[in-house]
């Protein structure tokens, strides 16, 4: 008897599960995504993005300079056609997030 795959969770913007903002609006997930995350997954620290005006050395600009470190090395490795593109996903959630 072969064995059943399990189905991989599809990323969506729209519609039923639709827990991703679409890349023109800054990719990333919403605040109902990470809602229902963090209820899928008990115990979970994800947060949304740091959007907002942040106080120098505060909680909130030192999730920003982490994710922009980080976001910056996932830029670096990407094609050159993501590099270069100013609607690729990495791209527009750097905007988002002000780096």
């Amino acid at each position: 008897m072969p064995k059943k795959r399990k189905q991989k969770n599809v990323r969506r913007t729209t519609g039923k599960g639709g827990n991703y903002r679409p890349t023109k609006k800054g990719a990333g997930m919403t605040r109902k995504g990470v809602k229902a995350y963090r209820k899928a997954n008990p115990g979970s620290k994800l947060k949304t993005a740091v959007t907002g005006k942040v106080k120098k050395g505060s909680k909130a600009a030192k999730r920003r300079k982490s994710y922009c470190a980080r976001s910056l090395g996932q830029l670096k490795r990407s094609s050159a056609k993501t590099k270069n593109n100013p609607n690729s996903r990495i791209r527009q959630a750097r905007r988002r997030w002000k780096c």
